[in-house]
């Protein structure tokens, strides 16, 4: 039995040859891993290639057979040697692979093939169509030979670093020069609600470059198409907005600008109703101080800042006599109606009528009285507990002071008495 063993062993690793498969032939990495500075930088970086780990290699982008050990030959025209490729040439040699279905099947079956497609109908595309080098191609986002996943933190498209990949141009003065374009968008964004969600809440699903603007079919929303853009997201809000008197004032037709007049486009803050009254108020560009339109925006306004401070005050109540140990609770879950209340009034401003939002503000306030009465309520039964507690202690303590004094006459009483008869004794 041990001889058959010892025999079957060497024949069954013989016929796995995969469990102990050495590397495929590369000709390519090995001169250039030999060589020093840029011309070795391709080979170290490859490694890490998701080309690599699907087993692609130099020569499927740059031609050439990567089995031959001379490179005359290697690097000749006959074995297909197409070298550096021109710029002008990069998104086509990459589509050679990625808009071929039957090719990305084998790799990435779930992965898109229409990139090139999208990338013709880009500004970025269209330049490059005319002759313009310098606009951004697939090794511009992606890198060149240290390609990594997008779902890999590290690569240049992974959501929190793709605004500062798009900045290597777009925030370049001497590169948008010549296309007259402004270079303070990356800043702007990085003072906006949307960069704070993705960058300190880690929220990879926040907007950044590519949602507004698109990736391989990158184009800039224009005036007509700003508020189908904002509405992929903010789909109610866009809902109540197209029921304004705004819109068709804002509209392409009209040369407006949609949700970017009062929200602007990069650098999006955190709204509040200082946006619609005081001396900060969008408001205020477009409507004249006296004017109906901003006698409704300040009335807006006074709605949104009374329910909020109606609900602060509630909530203050509250959190007071949930410390002192009252049951509240039933309040605070109460409470929670009225500040989705408040979210649905500010909803419902951005249809620019007072009507609308009297309902939630209504809802809302009725809740805040009533948590109020609730937790005021609460912190009286407080007190009157808290003034029975004295009195009981108060009668408490006199009791145990007249039993003890009247323990003390006892004693004093019982010592006279035994001293008496210890005299009479002593007399006898």
């Amino acid at each position: 039995m041990r001889a058959l063993v010892v025999f079957l062993v060497p024949v069954w690793l013989l016929a796995q040859p995969a469990l102990f498969a050495q590397p495929a032939k590369d000709t390519c990495v090995e001169c250039h891993t030999a060589m020093d500075g840029d011309l070795q930088k391709p080979a170290l970086l490859i490694k890490g290639d998701v080309h690599t780990a699907s087993g692609l290699s130099c020569a499927d982008c740059h031609g050439g057979d990567r089995l031959i050990d001379d490179p005359s030959v290697a690097m000749s025209k006959a074995k297909g040697f197409i070298g550096k490729p021109a710029r002008t040439a990069i998104p086509q040699l990459c589509a050679k692979c990625h808009s071929s279905p039957d090719y990305m099947r084998r790799y990435k079956p779930q992965q898109r093939v229409d990139q090139f497609e999208l990338y013709k109908t880009s500004i970025h595309g269209k330049r490059l169509a005319a002759g313009d080098e310098t606009v951004a191609t697939c090794i511009d986002c992606h890198s060149v030979h240290d390609i990594r996943a997008v779902k890999d933190n590290q690569s240049p498209v992974y959501p929190l670093r793709l605004p500062d990949t798009c900045g290597r141009c777009h925030a370049d003065a001497a590169k948008m020069a010549k296309y007259k374009i402004p270079t303070n968008q990356l800043a702007e964004y990085k003072t906006s609600v949307h960069w704070a969600a993705l960058s300190k809440r880690s929220d990879l699903s926040a907007p950044n470059c590519a949602s507004c603007h698109g990736n391989h079919g990158a184009k800039p929303p224009e005036v007509e198409s700003v508020s189908a853009v904002c509405g992929n997201c903010h789909v109610l809000f866009a809902q109540m907005y197209e029921k304004s008197v705004h819109q068709p004032i804002f509209s392409a037709a009209s040369g407006g600008g949609g949700c970017i007049v009062c929200h602007s486009n990069h650098g999006i803050h955190q709204p509040s109703v200082a946006m619609l009254a005081g001396d900060k108020a969008v408001c205020s560009g477009c409507h004249e101080v006296g004017s109906a339109g901003a006698k409704a925006a300040g009335d807006m306004a006074g709605l949104l800042n009374g329910l909020d401070t109606a609900l602060t005050r509630s909530e203050s109540t509250l959190t007071q006599a949930d410390k002192y140990g009252m049951e509240v609770s039933e309040a605070q879950v109460k409470l929670l109606d009225g500040k989705e209340d408040l979210v649905k009034a500010r909803l419902m401003m951005h249809s620019f009528r007072i009507e609308d939002m009297r309902k939630p503000i209504d809802a809302g306030m009725g809740v805040a009285a009533e948590t109020l009465r609730a937790g005021q309520a609460a912190l009286h039964d407080k007190d009157v507990r808290r003034i029975g507690l004295a009195v009981s202690v108060f009668f408490i303590s006199i009791t145990v002071v007249a039993i003890w004094l009247l323990l003390r006459r006892q004693e004093s009483d019982g010592s006279g008495y035994i001293e008496a008869q210890a005299s009479q004794m002593t007399k006898e």
